[in-house]
């Protein structure tokens, strides 16, 4: 791999590297979670079916099949709670079967409760009911002890992504998991370069757990890469106060402990509904807006026959570099691709309609091409340039905690800018601000704030600092 020879030096990751990228297992197991509903639902309805036939002589009995839509709801309600429909389901069967039949049990007494109350008991035949709980019952720990076979013979039995990256500490090793040399890969926890951070994040991409064994000087270094990564990131070592661990995870049959020191800002349910979210908006407000980038787009290209759209490498998720759309606004000769001049009030670099939109804030819209992209978010920490700085440093070098905002997608708009945090960074504090609100959203995240933002960003759509 080459050797890098600045912070702004460009690295050409070999194939090997390449290699290292994970696929995503985790829209596998969303997949394989909606067919396993889908089956308890079919398996139920058809057990009260053959009840009503083994008791009654009558298939699809109505009385049986009331029962068992009554039942479905509350029992797929406390399933999905009781992680029926988790991780663990998918390859320890025996604790599968256990809660899919408490989730059954629980379900068929409130079922009993509300009948009784509802004096609607003379409904539903007691036998009947009773054979069909059983015979779902037993076609739930059937199903159950068949997911698992499924998954080793078609998935390897393979449901989670695990990393490993030796860097120098104990012996670790984990079944089914990916190990790789830190000296190997030219990772160093300790940099700031931003071309070894996107490394590293693309490495990191798409996994489920990173597990780091390190010498103890180097523990805080990948404790901080870790948080700022926004994985599950853990530690061979003995507790260490310093690093900031969340937890403890044993390994009996490694003679192991680690330390959980991160585990990503949000969890699979926040990132459903924050990306259901995203699409929402983004896809609305493009049909919305879109007589606006229409006109947008002529306009700039009668105005000095250059591209419409500026696309600038920015950094995202994971310290990942990523491809950010822009309305162009300064003219074609000039533009400036890494961002190394802030833009100032009097810019002559801007042309006539690039103060406009940039005033409007009209030249951010492409970025919903982002946002549906997968990109970025409608709300989160705004992308900086490479060459970015404030007071004539990198930003990174004003605080370090600048790489933890890199944990959550970038938005197209956030806290920072809705308190008016916006414009060039001429001084430290002008990044510091900024910094402070969006380690103050990541660690306070909500859809309701993201909606409250939303609405705030319509209010400072134009700004005195947008120029």
């Amino acid at each position: 791999m080459n050797k890098q020879t600045g912070p702004l030096s460009e690295v050409v990751q070999s194939d090997q590297a390449k290699d290292i990228i994970a696929p995503s297992l985790e829209r596998r197991r969303l997949r394989a979670y909606a067919i396993l509903l889908l089956l308890d639902a079919l398996l139920l309805n058809l057990a009260f079916a053959a009840a009503g036939l083994l008791y009654e002589g009558l298939w699809w009995h109505p009385r049986n099949m009331l029962a068992v839509q009554t039942i479905l709801p509350i029992y797929f309600t406390i399933a999905l709670y009781n992680q029926s429909y988790g991780g663990k389901a998918l390859v320890d069967w025996v604790f599968a079967a256990k809660q899919a039949l408490i989730a059954l049990l629980i379900s068929a007494a409130l079922l009993n409760f509300v009948a009784f109350y509802t004096k609607s008991n003379a409904q539903f035949s007691r036998v009947s009911v009773t054979l069909g709980l059983i015979l779902a019952a037993a076609a739930l720990v059937v199903l159950r002890r068949i997911i698992p076979v499924l998954i080793a013979k078609f998935w390897g039995g393979r449901t989670r992504n695990n990393l490993i990256i030796a860097d120098g500490g104990p012996e670790f090793s984990l079944p089914l998991s990916v190990k790789v040399s830190a000296a190997e890969y030219e990772l160093d926890p300790s940099s700031h370069d931003p071309f070894m951070l996107d490394r590293l994040g693309r490495m990191l991409q798409n996994q489920d757990k990173v597990v780091v064994s390190c010498p103890r000087e180097r523990r805080q270094a990948w404790a901080f890469v870790l948080k700022s990564a926004g994985v599950q990131g853990e530690i061979v070592s003995e507790p260490a106060h310093e690093l900031g661990a969340i937890g403890v995870q044993h390994y009996e049959e490694q003679d192991r402990t680690t330390l959980v020191i991160s585990t990503g800002p949000l969890s699979l349910r926040s990132r459903i509904s924050k990306r259901l979210f995203d699409i929402t908006l983004a896809g609305g407000a493009l049909i919305a807006l879109s007589p606006i980038l229409l006109f947008t787009a002529l306009r700039i290209k009668l105005d000095d026959g250059g591209p419409v759209l500026f696309v600038q490498r920015r950094l995202g998720r994971g310290n990942q570099f990523f491809n950010m759309f822009k309305f162009r606004s300064m003219k074609v000769e000039q533009n400036d691709a890494n961002g190394d001049q802030s833009t100032g009030r009097e810019d002559d670099r801007i042309t006539t309609i690039g103060k406009f939109i940039r005033r409007t804030s009209i030249d951010e819209l492409p970025q919903l091409i982002n946002v549906l992209r997968g990109d970025m978010s409608i709300v989160g920490p705004r992308p900086h340039a490479l060459g970015s700085r404030a007071n004539n440093k990198y930003f990174w070098e004003v605080d370090a905690q600048y790489w933890r905002r890199h944990c959550l997608k970038p938005g197209l708009t956030g806290l920072a800018q809705v308190r008016g945090h916006r414009g060039a960074t001429e001084v430290e504090k002008d990044l510091t601000d900024r910094l402070q609100s969006d380690l103050e959203y990541i660690s306070g995240w909500s859809l309701k704030r993201d909606l409250e933002i939303v609405l705030q960003t319509v209010l400072v759509l134009k700004h005195d600092n947008a120029y």
